[in-house]
């Protein structure tokens, strides 16, 4: 997915190389959509959307002595 990113950027840069850049600045708006809609999906996806690993509240102590006895 993040292919098609890439792909509609490089034609963006190629199109502007080009002169035209009406078709350019499109091409870049289409790239900032894609990269929105793959970023909701990723968050929104039923496997690992909403997860965070690095934070993981549930394994820590809330109240962890200073000392030890």
């Amino acid at each position: 997915m993040m292919a098609s990113v890439y792909a509609t950027l490089l034609i963006a840069f190629i199109l502007d190389l080009s002169g035209l850049r009406r078709s350019a600045v499109t091409c870049l708006f289409l790239s900032l959509a894609l990269c929105v809609w793959l970023f909701l999906w990723k968050i929104y996806s039923p496997d690992y959307g909403f997860r965070m690993p690095w934070l993981q509240a549930e394994v820590a102590p809330i109240f962890a002595p200073l000392w030890s006895s």
